[in-house]
């Protein structure tokens, strides 16, 4: 267990951004075993990895592929990318895109082979400059050296490759909502199945869409050069977890920054890679990003990255946007001010988001400035019930499990501070009322 580097491995070569760079160290080698394939052979090797979706949800790769049908009907099959990255305290993305590039375009066209798929888009977040001039020009290149476009390597594959940037909403992570907004609508969840066809069935231009994020594109090259069964045996100590995951640390720690490790790793395991807490003891961890629940130094003392043990400890792997809180750490404020986020990007398309965000916000806002009033933490609890669930996309969701998480995890920060009027935190440390 441990770190173990597969899509960072050459991720801090500036050659590797490069196609000849990128041949030089193996590129190129998946995607020629798989157009020696047939297509459904390239679905089982997903299959045997064991490949989840890493944006977040943990869906099995294998399924979306092969949920697209086998016979090209439509017009066009479409690969969509997921590379919006908006989820606070994750950043994996960012570099995958930024230093491994062909990865990325890799792993797209192993996936359009896969499905018939024609035709792909990246949807990255307008805010990534610098990501998006290195995909821009990996693009390029693959187009000039017969990577990309009409019959690629003399395999009779047809595939073409677009870079879309959008316009920063967080809620354009969500794929419905980033379908939409490809094809120049509003930013808006759809309906979703059962009351809706599946995106692989009918989705951008309601034809066949295939859609995963960044980092499982990333997978697809090893997965086809080395086998599925190969990319199994990583991760194989957990119940259902393979391979490796990125996991973006940040928050007290010495060494912040992307770590690529195998699952099965331990929480603590991570923290010691990062160089350990940094200003006091370690208090709590978000373990994947600032949707999903935070956790106590005890559960960090229990959890094993997996999908099902992050569970046991009650949160989630979530994006792997890791945050680690020291000691000195106001629970309530952190809250406070990952509920101010959520508050700003609902996109106000359903009644129990719009509504619910801005209300759990002023119950938090009126306890930081002060100003709290007895049943409170019960008026936040019922918020969230009836966000939880009800919304029309997950942005509800993962806007609920952070409050709901930390009042179940450290009620007494928020009794203490709407019984007082200030921080437990700041009466511990003999300060002043540090103002959120």
């Amino acid at each position: 267990m441990g770190e173990h580097k597969l899509l960072l491995e050459h991720a801090h070569d500036p050659s590797y951004g490069t196609l000849d760079g990128y041949l030089a160290k193996g590129g190129y080698q998946g995607l020629k075993r798989a157009l020696a394939m047939p297509r459904q052979e390239v679905i089982d090797h997903v299959k045997a990895s064991g490949l989840r979706g890493r944006g977040g949800a943990g869906f099995p790769t294998w399924i979306k592929w092969n949920g697209i049908e086998k016979e090209k009907k439509a017009a066009h099959h479409f690969i969509l990318c997921n590379a919006d990255e908006g989820e606070p305290g994750t950043f994996k993305d960012k570099q995958l895109m930024e230093e491994t590039p062909f990865l990325l375009i890799e792993g797209m066209t192993i996936a359009g082979h896969a499905t018939l798929g024609d035709t792909g888009y990246i949807y990255i977040r307008g805010e990534f400059v610098d990501a998006a001039r290195a995909l821009r020009n990996a693009i390029d290149e693959a187009y000039a050296a017969g990577y990309l476009g009409k019959n690629i390597l003399g395999s009779g594959l047809d595939f073409d490759l677009h870079l879309h940037l959008g316009a920063g909403s967080y809620e354009c992570g969500e794929e419905s909502a980033l379908m939409s907004s490809l094809m120049g609508e509003r930013g808006m969840p759809r309906l979703k199945f059962p009351h809706a066809p599946l995106p692989t069935v009918a989705g951008l231009w309601d034809l066949p869409t295939v859609i995963n994020n960044v980092e499982t594109y990333c997978c697809a090259p090893f997965i086809l050069d080395r086998g599925g069964e190969w990319y199994a045996t990583l991760g194989a100590s957990t119940k259902n977890s393979r391979g490796t995951k990125i996991f973006s640390v940040s928050g007290h720690v010495n060494k912040p920054g992307n770590y690529e490790i195998e699952f099965g790793t331990t929480l603590n395991e991570l923290l010691e890679m990062s160089g350990g807490m940094k200003g006091g003891k370690l208090k709590a961890c978000v373990p994947g990003g600032s949707s999903v629940p935070i956790i106590d130094a005890d559960a960090c003392g229990k959890a094993i990255i997996g999908y099902e043990e992050m569970g046991e400890v009650g949160s989630m792997v979530g994006s792997g946007g890791c945050m680690f809180l020291n000691e000195h750490t106001c629970i309530v404020k952190f809250i406070w001010r990952t509920a101010l986020f959520y508050a700003n990007e609902s996109c106000g398309k359903c009644t129990p988001c719009r509504e619910g965000t801005k209300w759990m916000l002023q119950v938090l806002e009126r306890i930081v400035q002060g100003h709290g009033q007895p049943g409170d933490v019960q008026v936040l609890k019922d918020i969230c019930e009836q966000i939880d669930g009800r919304s029309f996309c997950g942005l509800g969701d993962a806007a609920a499990w952070p409050v709901a998480g930390a009042l179940k995890v450290f009620p007494e920060e928020f009794e203490y501070y709407i019984a007082n009027g200030r921080s437990m935190v700041d009466t511990e440390l003999g300060r002043e009322m540090v103002p959120a």
